[in-house]
């Protein structure tokens, strides 16, 4: 098992970054090597991923998110399993500090490259410059998803508590 990590600083509040990062069909607007993302599920999406003439793509399960704090997933592909998380962290200065995780199996295609892990390493990092680039340029997200999952299930949110059933009272 090879394990990947990248960190970047991005200058924009854990909020607005932790709520484009949920934005997963706009991956590939800033990432080059995602070509497309669906949502299959709640938990499940879909990714079309390449690099020049390669293509590969593979569903991955969200076990766990917790709003402006991190999501954790892991494909659901055998012969190129892969797991990683994201965390979110805010700066002193009002910003983010981004982190990927990536826990990749050697086996597959990728095992005939000698230095898979240090190139997958180089990708992750390429691409979280550009969401880096992404963000700090519109300055605000693109829409939001604020749920919390739990070992792979999307947890209930908390119920609004009972209106007042005291009629309103006429004024005047």
């Amino acid at each position: 098992m090879n394990s990947i990590q990248a960190t970047v600083e991005i200058a924009v509040p854990v909020r607005t970054v932790y709520n484009q990062w949920t934005q997963f069909k706009s991956f590939p607007r800033f990432m080059t090597v995602v070509k497309r993302v669906e949502q299959v599920k709640p938990t499940v999406t879909r990714w079309v991923i390449g690099y020049g003439p390669m293509r590969r793509e593979f569903e991955a399960e969200i076990v766990e998110q917790q709003p402006d704090s991190h999501v954790a997933w892991q494909s659901l592909e055998r012969s190129l399993w892969h797991s990683g998380e994201v965390s979110f962290r805010p700066t002193e200065s009002g910003g983010t500090v981004v982190t990927v995780r990536l826990q990749v199996s050697p086996g597959g295609g990728a095992a005939l490259l000698p230095n898979a892990a240090g190139l997958t390493c180089r990708v992750v990092r390429h691409e979280l410059g550009h969401f880096k680039e992404f963000i700090e340029a519109l300055g605000e997200e693109c829409g939001a998803w604020r749920g919390i999952i739990r070992n792979g299930r999307v947890q209930p949110t908390e119920a609004e508590p009972p209106r007042c059933r005291v009629p309103t009272w006429p004024v005047g």
